[in-house]
């Protein structure tokens, strides 16, 4: 069995996810990368987590793909003997913007497959593998993260099926912090806000509008994935260990909608 603690880390090829993989292997965890992209596109990015020293394990995998999801877990039981900390970080936004009112169920369906369909599954996967850590008493004290968004709970109609895919990950962990508490599996949620990634590139002109024009946020910056990944460090550290189902807002303020 490793001697580092192991984080699984899904969607941790880029962005928000690689900060936080990468924030990880600085503290000294064993860290096994889940993305759909191969490993020869984003080289620099897994160097980059690699550069602390510890273990690196890079799986291409789906989570929609129950295989993909039972190949992850079986390669980090084989690697490691053991699994600390999971990451649900892995999402889309849709392909294209559109109105609720002409959305289609192909974009719906892509969207909460991999979001929210995707995401449960492989917490409950791993949730299994945590409860028989903690029945061996070898002194793992495993932990759940779930990155969703601002977005589930405000409105935007022009992208509704990504609101409810968040608004659903808010339940998961909801429900999971609920189910595995006997066991001292801790459950938490990191709802970032406007955070500079691939993601919102497209939207650019749009947030900087409302963040230096229109004081939509308290802190009047963008937020940037390292500020995602410092408030994963929080959670891994053990000291909010009487705290379960708990949400930390990384938002710039935007969660206290003031008037």
């Amino acid at each position: 069995m490793s001697t580092n603690k192991v984080a699984l880390v899904t969607g941790g090829a880029r962005g928000i996810g690689n900060s936080i993989a990468t924030q990880l292997a600085s503290e000294g965890y064993a860290v096994a990368v889940m993305d759909v992209l191969a490993e020869e596109q984003v080289t620099e990015n897994i160097e980059k987590i690699k550069s602390f020293g510890t273990p690196v394990l890079y799986i291409n995998g789906n989570i929609t793909s129950d295989q993909s999801r039972r190949d992850v877990l079986r390669r980090i039981d084989a690697q490691f003997g053991r699994l600390d900390v999971l990451v649900n970080n892995a999402g889309v936004a849709p392909k294209v913007r559109m109105d609720i009112l002409s959305t289609t169920e192909e974009s719906f369906d892509f969207v909460l497959d991999i979001n929210l369909k995707g995401t449960f599954f492989l917490t409950q996967l791993i949730a299994n593998y945590m409860m028989e850590e903690v029945k061996k008493n070898i002194g793992i004290a495993p932990v759940i993260i779930n990155i969703s968004s601002m977005s589930a709970y405000t409105s935007s109609t022009g992208r509704g099926e990504y609101c409810i895919s968040k608004a659903g990950i808010s339940m998961i962990t909801t429900l999971f912090a609920d189910r595995l508490a006997e066991y001292g599996i801790n459950v938490y949620e990191i709802r970032p806000g406007i955070i500079a990634t691939d993601m919102t590139s497209t939207v650019k002109e749009k947030y900087d509008r409302l963040i230096l024009q229109e004081g939509i946020l308290p802190l009047k910056r963008w937020g940037f994935p390292e500020n995602i990944a410092n408030a994963v460090s929080v959670f891994c550290s053990g000291k909010l260990s009487y705290s379960t189902g708990e949400v930390i807002n990384v938002d710039g303020g935007f969660h206290m909608r003031r008037l």
